[in-house]
């Protein structure tokens, strides 16, 4: 990527921005530039990248940032700030309401945000994509809408040992209004799911599985091509929380045959928010709308209320239109780094960091999966993580210290909390050194 002006005026970084023209996605989800390389086979040029991200050239507490917390929220280059500052001061207005040129524009750019979005999971439809608020109230727009009008007393949904709250509580809340069986596949002492064992607690009173393809709180990457071919064998729906995942590594929900498919876009260096909500058309023509108001419907008497044609049924009221703007530049960004160039150096960084941090002797590795992304979950014997994050924190090392909003994964392992480091895009072997010096600090201050 370019490097990015050191006072960042906005101006000059739009120009910087990709034109979209000029992308032609491949297979590898690089793009094929000019000479007719793709940009997976170009060497990965992390400093370039670094360059792009204006927040990681300040300092903290007097050291420069080492930002390692990217699974809660990743920063966001110069190209997603221009995209919603741009969208703000020259073509902001209302959407889909309007006859003026603006509200045009901002309707064309909202539009052309849900295409690339489609492009970027390969839906076979862009009505297939729904903007939500994040991928959080995805999954509860589906528990609502497909679950109470699909689903009954006696009905199973079986999820995983491994999922974040977001993917536990719409079904609880399911199972005290409707009476439904939630049924919880285990995970080993690695972290993992095992095929078998997930397959097992299939049943015929099976409605929806839904479970995440990375694990937020130890990056486990689950088998999700086989687990949905094994639900669907069961009569099953699929619900895939892509949140972790699609930002490690290509998507093609066409592939995975999921019947839904979420992902929050500030997890994908775009910003918050907004999240996206993919579902097979004939899926979402069938369910009622989750929420009522104006843009959802087709006409309103006293009487009576008909509702739009996809995607707009399921999207009332103003919607996060400069967001969701934002989030396709976003996705500009990383087709053009190339999504296989971003995993193969993140892979590299999680080898070296594993290796660095298991030579800490007091220090344990919670999730030790054969597959894995870039998180790194670890308690350091007799130190509570909130001391660890603390410590890190004066060295000018942000890491995530709890629950990571997985408190079942916590109680699997025994501990009330783990410290976790995660690596993006712009993360340096460098910066690694740095996290295990700084742990190796917090050894000889509180370890005696």
């Amino acid at each position: 990527m370019k490097a990015a002006p050191e006072v960042f005026p906005m101006r000059d970084v739009e120009k910087r921005v990709p034109n979209d023209n000029a992308l032609v996605v491949g297979e590898d989800n690089g793009t094929l530039l000019a000479d007719g390389l793709s940009s997976s086979d170009m060497p990965y040029d992390v400093e370039a990248v670094r360059a792009d991200f204006p927040i990681l050239h300040r300092m903290v507490r007097g050291r420069p940032l080492v930002y390692l917390d990217t699974a809660a929220s990743a920063q966001k280059p110069a190209q997603v700030i221009e995209a919603e500052r741009s969208f703000y001061a020259e073509d902001y207005a209302n959407i889909h309401r309007g006859l003026y040129f603006l509200s045009q524009r901002a309707s064309e750019r909202y539009e052309e945000a849900r295409r690339k979005v489609a492009a970027f999971l390969n839906a076979r439809h862009e009505h297939e994509i729904v903007f939500t608020r994040s991928a959080t109230e995805a999954i509860n727009l589906v528990a609502a809408s497909f679950g109470e009008a699909y689903l009954k007393e006696g009905d199973e949904v079986l999820i995983t040992g491994l999922e974040h709250h977001a993917n536990i509580v719409p079904w609880q809340m399911l199972r005290e209004k409707m009476g439904i069986v939630l049924k919880v596949a285990p995970i080993n002492n690695a972290g993992e799911v095992p095929l078998e064992e997930f397959t097992r607690l299939l049943s015929p009173r099976t409605r929806l599985a839904a479970f995440a393809q990375v694990s937020n709180a130890l990056g486990t990457v689950l088998p999700v091509a086989e687990m949905t071919r094994a639900a669907h064998a069961a009569g099953a729906k699929v619900l895939i929380d892509g949140t972790q995942s699609v930002v490690h590594m290509g998507t093609d929900v066409r592939a995975l045959d999921c019947d839904f498919f979420v992902f929050s876009g500030h997890k994908l260096y775009g910003p918050t928010g907004i999240g996206v909500l993919y579902g097979k058309e004939a899926l979402l023509d069938a369910m009622p709308p989750y929420q009522g108001g104006g843009d959802m419907i087709a006409s309103v008497t006293f009487d009576k209320t008909t509702f739009a044609p996809l995607p707009a049924k399921f999207e009332a009221g103003t919607p996060a239109i400069a967001q969701a703007v934002a989030l396709g530049a976003a996705i500009d960004y990383l087709t053009d780094l190339g999504l296989e160039r971003i995993g193969a150096h993140e892979a590299s960084l999680l080898d070296y960091a594993t290796q660095r941090l298991s030579a800490i002797k007091l220090l344990t590795i919670v999730g030790t999966a054969a597959h894995k992304a870039s998180v790194l979950s670890f308690i350091l014997d007799g130190v509570h993580p909130h001391d660890i994050a603390h410590v890190l924190d004066s060295r000018g090392v942000a890491v995530r210290a709890g629950h990571h909003c997985a408190q079942p994964v916590m109680a699997r392992f025994g501990v009330a909390a783990t410290t976790r480091a995660s690596f993006g895009l712009y993360n340096t072997s460098a910066e690694v050194d740095v996290l295990a010096e700084a742990l190796e600090r917090v050894e000889a201050l509180f370890v005696r």
